[in-house]
């Protein structure tokens, strides 16, 4: 076979990312999305990950009703350009996510669906679920369990040790291909399933999927302790945006 004498020019994915933002943010006692987290509000942080990366197309931001004014002011004033739409969550994490997936243009041949409260994922954690998304249909980041696992009944009594070995602390962004995941959350939402994260839609379906390495920075935030980890990992980077106002 002879090889080519031009550099082949890396084939370009098509992605669009979907953000869930439309959480109660019981845990937190405070509005957490809109939380300053260095330089700016830790959503805003979330939606800078996804525009600067190549691969996404365009950012849906999905969140509560009286929110939706807000958001779209805030990535408007402050030039986040891929943010296409912001829409309205459901009364599930499984109906917002539909909800955002649903807004996603036709033809996308992938979807990101990210966690808002997400703020640390890096661009390298991104593009390499993106990736395998490519390469397997379904991907997501995990890390091991440093824990051991134990199963317990409904009163709280342990009932087994599970084999942490085989066991995964899954993260976002999870990433799939576009018709797959609208059929799977569609599905989940007909159906009234109670799924905390989507690749399980897609275990529904019969569809496997595989993980890659996550990162222990790559945090949710969830409790003001969390807010505390944050702040402490951002200021250990250096905020890149430190000098950059946002409104």
């Amino acid at each position: 076979m002879k090889s080519c004498p031009f550099k082949c020019k890396k084939e370009k994915l098509s992605c669009s990312a979907v953000i869930v933002a439309a959480g109660s943010s019981q845990r937190m006692g405070s509005d957490k999305i809109m939380m300053k987290l260095g330089a700016m509000p830790v959503l805003a942080r979330t939606v800078l990950a996804f525009e600067n990366n190549e691969y996404v197309d365009e950012i849906i931001i999905v969140t509560k009703t009286e929110k939706l004014e807000e958001i779209a002011d805030l990535c408007f004033k402050n030039g986040l350009h891929k943010v296409k739409q912001v829409v309205s969550g459901g009364a599930t994490r499984m109906e917002s996510a539909l909800a955002g997936v649903s807004a996603c243009r036709h033809g996308a041949e992938l979807i990101a669906i990210h966690d808002g409260a997400r703020p640390l994922v890096s661009q390298e954690l991104i593009t390499r679920t993106i990736e395998a998304a490519r390469a397997y249909r379904a991907a997501v980041p995990a890390v091991a369990s440093t824990d051991t696992l134990k199963a317990v009944d409904e009163r709280g009594f342990i009932t087994g040790t599970l084999d942490r070995t085989m066991t995964r602390r899954v993260q976002t962004p999870q990433v799939f291909e576009a018709d797959l995941i609208k059929g799977a959350l569609t599905k989940a939402v007909e159906l009234k399933l109670t799924l905390t994260d989507d690749c399980s839609a897609m275990d529904m379906m019969g569809v496997k999927t595989i993980t890659v390495e996550g990162e222990l920075t790559n945090i949710k935030i969830t409790t003001p302790e969390d807010m505390v980890t944050a702040k402490a990992i951002v200021e250990d980077r250096g905020d890149w945006n430190a000098n950059r106002t946002w409104v």
